[in-house]
């Protein structure tokens, strides 16, 4: 976490001189955050190289959020060409710790995390979206094949598998399409001193099923959810197509496997191990709808019990 060496070049040339870069965070992808201090003003400055980052949509898509009235970071300056965005601060009380030292105030701001998207969901589409269709699905789902199962050491019947969500996603709703921000989630959310809240990780949303993001938040792989709060969410979100929410709950769920191994893999970030049981119980429950009945099979014929567990030993 040290910051790139233009850095203070680019501080100085938008009115921020000599402030302090500190380390803040990184995430799971290439992007890396700092905050910058100067005197009694915060600013947090986003470090994503151009050969390995498009930020166009991550600014785009914070113009749109800002401009129908949500809170996502303001754009205080940016350098494209040098992989430098200088934000908004939002502090750091994102949701996730807030409920681990409050968690009296779970059902609260759950249902805050709620009206929020449903009110997104209220406004049409952001324009220019690329659309979340069958083919994004598939080639999502497809990162459980092509990553997990190699690593733990299990051959698979990739073209079954392919098959199998084929049929399912047939059976997908096709319902209003609105903007689908894909990590909605309690990491991502940030409660903010005026009482809103401050979204992030919004720079690869798409354009499709209002269910997706409800899954996002309710299906949490990095915080437990339980099936009495899923619920009682899904009731406040108001009438949401079952199927549809089990269908890409079993989607995203596989998909975050493969991508976890990944980044254990490829990446050597092998912290996102601790969170695959909690996901392959969300996906074991979606995996109990009708609709999924033949991606049940598949994975009941191609991935045996112990290859599930939370103490499966991955291949060397």
């Amino acid at each position: 976490m040290i910051p790139p060496a233009h850095a203070p070049a680019f501080l100085a040339g938008c009115g921020w001189s000599g402030a302090a870069i500190l380390p803040l965070a990184g995430d799971a992808s290439f992007r890396r955050y700092f905050r910058v201090r100067d005197g009694a003003r915060d600013a947090v400055l986003m470090d994503a190289p151009p050969e390995q980052e498009d930020s166009r949509p991550f600014l785009a898509m914070a113009g749109h959020l800002n401009a129908i009235g949500f809170r996502a970071p303001r754009i205080l300056s940016h350098d494209l060409a040098a992989g430098l965005v200088l934000l908004e601060d939002f502090g750091d009380l994102r949701m996730a710790e807030a409920l681990a030292g409050s968690p009296e105030y779970e059902m609260e701001t759950y249902r805050a995390a709620i009206d929020l998207i449903r009110d997104l969901h209220a406004h049409p589409a952001a324009a220019d979206l690329p659309p979340y269709d069958d083919a994004v699905y598939r080639r999502e789902a497809a990162l459980f094949p092509d990553w997990y199962a190699p690593a733990v050491g299990i051959a698979v019947d990739g073209d079954g598998y392919g098959a199998a969500w084929d049929r399912a996603l047939a059976r997908l709703d096709r319902a209003p399409v609105v903007t689908v921000l894909r990590d909605y989630h309690a990491e991502n959310i940030m409660l903010l001193d005026d009482g809103m809240l401050g979204l992030l990780d919004f720079q690869d949303a798409l354009a499709g099923h209002p269910a997706y993001d409800v899954v996002s938040l309710l299906q949490d792989a990095r915080r437990e959810v339980s099936a009495e709060l899923e619920t009682a969410m899904l009731e406040h979100y108001g009438p949401i197509d079952a199927t549809a929410y089990a269908i890409l709950g079993a989607q995203r769920n596989a998909k975050i496997l493969g991508i976890f191994t990944r980044l254990w893999k490829r990446d050597g970030k092998d912290r996102y191990l601790a969170y695959q049981p909690r996901v392959w119980r969300y996906l074991e429950r979606d995996l109990m709808h009708p609709a999924l009945a033949e991606v049940r099979a598949w994975f009941d014929a191609n991935v045996p019990p112990a290859m599930r567990a939370a103490h499966w030993e991955p291949a060397a």
